[in-house]
């Protein structure tokens, strides 16, 4: 049987009832072949980044551990995030969405195919990802950037909020 990796990926959405679409999301990324949730961040409302004339963003990390390939599990995001109903086809790059699902980090994987790059290539620049992530994996690495803690504290991070439990 092959070793399990810890997988993070990045949870986010503006359209809807996110709170709970990221919570539901989470759970279908735990009943995947070979796959279990070993961790989820806090919920976090971050400022629209990119395409700024939007709603905010709600924004999570959830650490895995899977013996999936890291092609196959981007797959399987790229279904559960088509059964919440997101048609990347359709949308605005930056864009509002009901669900976005990024493969952040596949163990200390580098990797680039047509499709997938991993880590994420712009993980070390994006304070709504690494907050979150950071969170649950402090100590962890970006592979070619360093600790994802010392990226994270060369960038802006006071727009983003967790979310209380009330506001869910």
């Amino acid at each position: 049987m092959k070793p399990a990796v810890t997988a993070y990926v990045g949870l986010g959405g503006n359209l809807g009832a996110v709170a709970g679409t990221l919570r539901l999301a989470t759970g279908a990324l735990d009943r995947l072949p070979g796959t279990s949730v070993a961790a989820m961040s806090r919920l976090y409302r971050t400022p629209a980044w990119g395409l700024e004339e939007q709603p905010d963003f709600v924004n999570g990390v959830v650490a895995l551990h899977t013996t999936l390939p890291a092609p196959e599990l981007l797959q399987a995001m790229l279904l559960i995030e088509v059964e919440f109903g997101r048609d990347r086809q359709a949308g605005t790059r930056w864009g509002p969405r009901v669900l976005d699902l990024d493969l952040l980090l596949y163990g200390d994987l580098v990797l680039e195919a047509p499709g997938l790059r991993v880590p994420h290539p712009h993980l070390h620049e994006r304070a709504f990802a690494l907050v979150p992530l950071v969170e649950i994996a402090p100590q962890v690495a970006i592979p070619g950037q360093g600790l994802a803690r010392d990226a994270l504290s060369r960038l802006q991070t006071t727009a983003i909020e967790p979310i209380a439990p009330t506001e869910e």
